[in-house]
């Protein structure tokens, strides 16, 4: 059964443009990974600060040997260049943890 993690960052207005262009920087990191099936990077349009991270995996041990690989050594290395990590853009985190039980794909013609 496939599994839907949801990152909640808090990301203040004057960090919008910092969280997009490190997405934007690391684009197609997660998709070669084993068990990867869906990412979106979902932009707050109006009314809230909250951006929402959507990845969708095979299942929870796909998600966990992620976590403990790429994405531990993504966020656990060095700033670009080498240097400093660089400071967080958003100022809050919540893991949200989602199982599928009913789907829906485009009507096919």
């Amino acid at each position: 059964m496939s599994v839907v993690k949801i990152n909640v960052l808090t990301v203040p207005a004057e960090q919008r443009e910092t969280l997009e262009k490190r997405f934007a920087s690391r684009a197609h990191a997660v998709e070669g990974s084993d068990g990867f099936e869906w990412f979106e990077l979902l932009r707050p349009v109006e009314g809230t600060d909250t951006y929402l991270v959507y990845t969708r995996w095979r299942d929870e041990e796909s998600f966990q040997a992620w976590m403990e690989g790429p994405m531990k050594s993504a966020h656990q290395g060095g700033g670009e260049g080498g240097g400093e990590r660089p400071k967080p853009a958003a100022s809050g985190s919540t893991l949200w943890s989602f199982e599928v039980v009913q789907q829906a794909g485009p009507k096919s013609e």
